[in-house]
């Protein structure tokens, strides 16, 4: 499906009616003769594109989508289905103001998945009550009104002037039951799965169940590794030389913990029959699991708390003499208790409860003096910063005192799960790529059995809700909005991600463990007549294959324009030679704005931790280290913080003042206030993605001039720019397009339900009003 790039449309502003006719219905001006619709040609049906498995179980007609203005006469008129899947409104009017958004495969435009919806809330105006629908409740009055609030910050607002009564209120129940169902086989994956195994021939864009991986859009169309198998662990092993570990089976079949994966590593020193008996100790028999390997031999390693009390001290230390046995130099091993030293899963759930009720209910102009204040009491960005505080002496252990880590915490199963992927990423430039980084995701979320069912909360009845998974997405974001040039992909790309969870299709983040997956996928399969041969439960569709959401122009959204590959080719005296990192290669601008410039010149103070920053203010627990040690880590950070970053090798967050930000794309899109038109990251995405495209364009020319190739095959190069906007020709001066806002690629029209922000004293201030007037001032000015 081709990405749009509608012409900018002035809406009518005619008053308008719904027609009815023959089945079908449009929208014509209220002027228009009734008796010219019969000499129109008959208009089609307006009917929903359906997935395989997809049902509708309710509809109504003649629904108005509410657009986010003071006025009605931009909104829009339609019709309401509910699905198996979503809740679809289907129109044909134009979308006012509209001028671009990218296309999901799977949802239109005015889709909303179901579990995406969080609170679904009905409204009678002429009785004046309204009611929060929960499942199989039921409705007392006819709603004119119905709002659906989303777990992506959305708010949707449908009205019901002109629709039948009773049909409105059974597609409100409709919603309201299929969207918090009571057992995880009635999510719409195992319906779709279950018809494809029915019938191969309906697989949608051409994908099968389960996939393989995909290859998540990366350049090199390499696959991404799932860890379901021996073989992929034991390449992740070689891969990071860690040779004193090895692939332990003692699990297959889920034969000691259903939590754990069936292969994990081990060090090479224990042996199965030590694991099997160790294992009855551990909370959830999750036994130690590696993670990772530092080239100097320290590993990472995560593990449960040990629950027998009486054993805890000879298990635990057979546990650290083996990890320490595999280290080179038979370094110390060094424990993190994470439910010590972090905030837990309650807290994250509270903060990001209050910063969702910050940028989605409360009225923009009643919070707008304030708003900073009031940001700072969610302890979002505190939390953040926490984590990557955290996740960075960790780095300092591993990297300059070269002891192996184990990041224990009760089970095991959350907060080392974010703790673990951190210091990877700032460790190890692989995860910093496309598919590095959702092997990282398969390693340490998926396959070691993060939540994902309970913290995300699919079946809308958990009191374990906690947005872990999008706090771990947000402390990647920080580290790419300080360290651009080091990552390969965009922030677009971790927000596609985060949403990606939101839609039960995928069978990545619809469990919370592998085995139940197995488990359950083989109970529908038994009751559905599905044969399974040698598998084990059923394949679901892989959210990694991104062609079965995007198209192959869409996914080079993903792509990040001031990525620089490790084999980057520059060219000196007319050859292209391989791009050698050095200190002179490097200007210290790389590692992102610094936060301060003096006559041009940046000091190498700016390099140095500030208050708050790395190396103060550490936990009283933490290391319980002498003043040498101590003074250590600070020189460590000091060291690092004044050289120009390798970014093929650490990188290290900077965490002080107002370094952490914001989150404005996944948390603002949906808001009007914040939207910026030809503003943004965008416009220097943009930029920057034409200057690269040139580079490449420059590069491809100098190999076929070297080469003597033909010009044909160069043409076929053209069609590989990794860049989505691509220079048309060289020293393209070009504007930016006009569908640029700071929203993009998405679609904030008729996704909100908000006023506009017209006479607020934020607007007179953008309109032109001197910055030094007060609010109050502004707000009684004409």
């Amino acid at each position: 499906m081709a990405v749009a790039h509608h012409q900018a449309r002035e809406p009518t502003a005619l008053p308008t009616r719904p027609v009815h006719r023959d089945g079908a219905w449009l929208l014509l001006p209220s002027s228009f003769p009734e008796d010219h619709i019969a000499s129109e040609p008959r208009i089609k049906k307006l009917e929903p594109v359906l997935l395989p498995g997809e049902i509708v179980v309710n509809e109504v007609n003649f629904v108005r989508k509410c657009i986010a203005t003071d006025t009605s006469q931009y909104d829009l008129w339609g019709k309401l289905v509910c699905t198996n899947f979503k809740i679809s409104f289907i129109t044909d009017d134009p979308m006012p103001l509209q001028k671009f958004h990218y296309k999901n495969l799977l949802l239109g435009e005015h889709d909303v998945p179901l579990t995406c919806i969080e609170q679904i809330v009905t409204v009678n105006d002429t009785k004046r009550k309204q009611k929060v629908l929960g499942p199989n409740q039921k409705l007392k009055f006819n709603p004119t009104e119905l709002i659906i609030y989303c777990k992506d910050f959305r708010i949707v607002r449908f009205r019901f002037d002109e629709a039948g009564p009773e049909s409105a209120k059974k597609v409100c129940l409709a919603i309201a039951h299929y969207s918090q169902p009571t057992d995880l086989q009635l999510l719409f994956a195992f319906e779709y799965v279950g018809e494809i195994y029915h019938h191969p021939a309906k697989k949608v864009n051409g994908i099968d169940p389960g996939g393989g991986g995909g290859g998540g859009g990366s350049a090199s169309g390499q696959q991404t590794p799932l860890f379901e198998t021996y073989s992929d662990w034991d390449r992740e092993i070689k891969r990071t030389g860690a040779s004193e570990w090895r692939v332990c089976s003692v699990n297959e079949g889920y034969m000691i913990s259903t939590c754990l994966p069936e292969y994990f590593v081990v060090p090479s020193s224990l042996a199965d029959q030590d694991l099997k008996l160790y294992s009855y100790s551990f909370i959830g028999r999750r036994m130690p699991l590696w993670s990772w390997n530092h080239p100097n031999g320290s590993a990472l390693v995560r593990m449960a708390n040990i629950k027998d009390v009486l054993q805890q001290r000879r298990i635990d230390q057979r546990i650290c003499n083996a990890i320490t046995r595999s280290h080179p130099l038979r370094s110390d091993v060094y424990k993190s208790d994470l439910d010590k030293c972090l905030p837990n899963i309650q807290e994250i759930q509270a903060a990001h409860i209050k910063l969702k009720q910050l940028c989605v209910n409360e009225p923009f102009e009643e919070t707008e003096e304030k708003w900073l204040s009031s940001l700072e009491n969610t302890h979002w960005l505190e939390y953040i910063r926490s984590f990557l505080k955290h996740s960075a002496e960790l780095v300092y252990m591993m990297e300059c005192k070269h002891v192996s880590v184990i990041l224990q915490e009760e089970e095991g199963r959350d907060l080392s799960c974010l703790t673990a992927s951190l210091i990877q990423i700032m460790l190890d430039p692989y995860f910093r790529t496309i598919v590095g980084f959702q092997s990282l995701i398969q390693k340490e979320w998926v396959m070691a059995g993060y939540q994902f069912l309970d913290r995300c909360n699919h079946l809308k009845r958990s009191d374990k809700e906690s947005p872990l998974f999008l706090m771990f997405l947000d402390c990647v974001w920080q580290l790419l909005e300080q360290y651009p040039a080091a990552f390969e992909f965009s922030e677009v790309y971790l927000t596609i991600l985060y949403d990606s969870a939101r839609i039960s299709l995928f069978g990545t983040f619809l469990f919370n463990c592998p085995h139940q997956r197995v488990k359950e996928s083989t109970e529908f399969a038994i009751s559905k007549n599905i044969q399974l041969g040698d598998e084990k439960g059923l394949r679901f569709p892989c959210v990694w294959d991104w062609s079965l959401q995007f198209t192959s122009r869409d996914r080079l959204l993903f792509h990040n324009p001031l990525y620089i590959g490790k084999s980057a080719p520059c060219v000196h005296n007319g050859a292209v030679k391989s791009f050698k990192r050095s200190k002179k290669n490097y200007s210290s601008t790389l590692r992102g704005v610094p936060p301060a410039l003096k006559n041009g010149i940046i000091s190498e103070q700016e390099f140095l931790p500030r208050r708050n920053s790395l190396i103060l203010k550490l936990k009283p627990d933490f290391l319980q280290q002498t003043e040498s040690q101590s003074n250590s880590m600070e020189q460590y950070f000091r060291d690092w913080f004044a050289k120009p970053v390798d970014l093929h090798g650490v990188i290290l967050p900077r965490i002080s003042g107002t370094q952490i930000k914001l989150w404005k794309l996944c948390y603002f899109r949906w808001v009007p206030e914040a939207q910026i038109n030809h503003g943004g990251f965008i416009t220097a995405f943009h930029k920057v993605s034409l200057l690269a495209d040139e580079v490449d364009t420059l590069n491809r020319n100098l190999r076929q001039h070297k080469s003597n190739s033909s010009v044909q095959g160069n043409c076929s190069e053209l069609d590989q720019s990794r860049m989505y906007f691509r220079a048309r020709h060289l020293n393209d001066t070009s504007e930016a397009p006009d569908f640029l806002s700071s929203s993009f690629p998405f679609s904030p029209v008729g996704n909100l339900c908000r006023r506009s922000i017209l006479g607020t004293p934020l607007s007179k201030f953008l309109s032109g009003a001197k910055i030094w007037l007060s609010t109050e001032t502004l707000a009684n000015e004409d």
